[in-house]
């Protein structure tokens, strides 16, 4: 990783630069390809405040770019690099969490496993009835008639809806 410190409008001393290096260290932890990791520390002499700008590029993703505004350098670098760690932490999730695998081994696992589940499959294929809209009237005649305590169905109006038998003998219209 290419590191650099950079100072505009002030003389960065070796405190500073050893802080900012420090920084660095810390964003190394999660394993992301860091290409180049900048930080340029601008003195606003007439705001009284330091603006610390993170530039950080990382492989396969673009530039971080992070700028914070403080009266005090040291808190404006912890601030940036709280923020920086937060955004490289995400991607870092990020890539994590997606399973790389190609297309190819996708498709050879996927019929290993339903070779393998055939016989056993929790899931039965059924054939969908196709119902026209039913009012209200309709559909309390067709639970009323049948074992299950609920029926989902269309209405008029196109929306889908569902009536409940209730503890008290009453029916629930949702």
């Amino acid at each position: 990783m290419n590191t650099s410190i950079v100072g505009r409008n002030i003389d960065l001393t070796e405190a500073i630069k050893n802080y900012a290096e420090s920084a660095f260290e810390s964003i190394k932890k999660y394993n992301l390809d860091i290409i180049s990791a900048n930080i340029v520390i601008r003195d606003n002499k007439k705001g009284g405040t330091f603006t610390v700008e993170f530039v950080i590029n990382v492989k396969d993703k673009h530039t971080v770019v992070i700028t914070q505004n403080d009266k005090d350098v040291y808190a404006a670098i912890d601030l940036a690099l709280e923020r920086a760690k937060k955004n490289l932490r995400r991607y870092a999730d990020k890539l994590k969490d997606h399973n790389h695998e190609s297309l190819k081994e996708i498709e050879e696992s996927s019929q290993s496993s339903s070779e393998a589940n055939d016989e056993e499959s929790e899931f039965v294929p059924m054939e969908l009835k196709l119902y026209k809209p039913l009012d209200f009237d309709e559909a309390k005649m067709i639970l009323e008639e049948s074992d299950e305590n609920f029926l989902v169905f269309n209405d008029n109006d196109g929306n889908t809806r569902v009536i409940c038998k209730l503890d008290n003998g009453k029916y629930g219209l949702y």
